[in-house]
């Protein structure tokens, strides 16, 4: 990290795109995008939000909507990811995306692009984990909902979705930060 910045001036190392997606399933392949939300934070730490729900054009099953409380007839009328995918990358652009396991969301991200036809998001991608694991290192889990009991943080509404697991992921993300800056 770069020991010359104060801890609480973190976002200057960015500007970072805090993201979460909810989905139809765990395949990016076979599933769909139901719901993206994102917190920009620029390098003057200005925040800026962007959320959607998605019409993922398919049938979301009770055992999914059980999970994140998203149902067909909340998405029925929303727009596809065609035209939500390009006013997220615009919103993203030229920023570092930040998810809490990345792999996860930054694979349905970049099939959904694929799939309509816009461009692949080429920008620098971070997961959240391994710079958690380092700023706190040794407890029992790093999942999401672990971490914000472990922290005492507050939920605003329900877990698993998108824009709740943003301000989680970025509050602990700025925490660790904030850590290894301070080291």
């Amino acid at each position: 990290m770069a020991n010359n910045i104060p801890p609480n001036q973190w976002h200057k190392l960015g500007p970072f795109t805090v993201f979460d997606i909810e989905t139809t399933g765990m395949s990016p392949i076979t599933d769909r995008i139901v719901e993206i939300a994102a917190i920009r934070v620029d390098l003057d730490g200005i925040e800026s939000r962007f959320h959607s729900l998605i019409d993922p054009q398919c049938f979301i099953s009770e055992q999914v909507i059980r999970i994140h409380g998203i149902t067909n007839e909340m998405v029925r009328s929303c727009r596809s990811f065609r035209d939500v995918g390009i006013e997220f990358t615009t919103f993203a652009s030229n920023s570092t995306l930040v998810a809490h396991n990345a792999r996860f969301d930054l694979s349905f991200l970049q099939e959904s692009l694929y799939r309509s036809g816009h461009q692949l998001w080429k920008g620098k991608t971070l997961d959240s984990i391994p710079i958690i694991k380092r700023s706190y290192p040794g407890l029992p889990s790093y999942s999401l909902g672990n971490l914000t009991s472990n922290f005492g943080l507050e939920a605003t509404g329900k877990a698993h979705r998108a824009f709740v697991d943003v301000e989680l992921t970025l509050e602990i993300f700025r925490m660790a930060m904030k850590r290894l800056l301070g080291s």
